[in-house]
């Protein structure tokens, strides 16, 4: 499949507010309660940075999600009509070696058809 030209990935200026009860209802599964209470503390406060969605499906040690999957298409097709995304949640697993898409993977995998070398806005604890 050709990928289709896109000149910018848009994105809001902050999280959406859904996506930390997505972040929380996902990290509760590997971590404590109290322990996610934390991190999703930190990850409010924590600066909005950049990497290389390449880089950061590397950290994650996760697989790409086909287009075929209807939450990766949906953010496929806000890319297309410039719609802004909102930025990605990450926590280091440093004891694993890995980094934790606590939100965001189905966007993540929609840029990456676009263009692995894109530029993922992120907070990362």
């Amino acid at each position: 499949m050709a990928k289709a030209k896109v000149k910018e990935i848009k994105w809001i200026l902050d999280v959406e507010g859904h996506d930390y009860p997505a972040a929380e209802s996902y990290l509760c599964l590997l971590y404590s309660e109290g322990r996610v209470a934390e991190m999703l503390a930190r990850l409010r406060s924590a600066a909005t940075v950049q990497y290389q969605a390449k880089d950061i499906f590397r950290a994650s040690q996760l697989s790409l999600l086909g287009v075929s999957v209807s939450h990766v298409e949906k953010d496929r097709k806000k890319i297309q009509k410039g719609i802004g995304l909102s930025p990605l949640l990450l926590v280091r697993d440093e004891q694993n070696g890995k980094v934790v898409i606590a939100d965001g993977y189905h966007r993540l995998c929609a840029i990456y058809g676009f263009n692995e070398d894109a530029w993922i806005h992120c907070k990362i604890i």
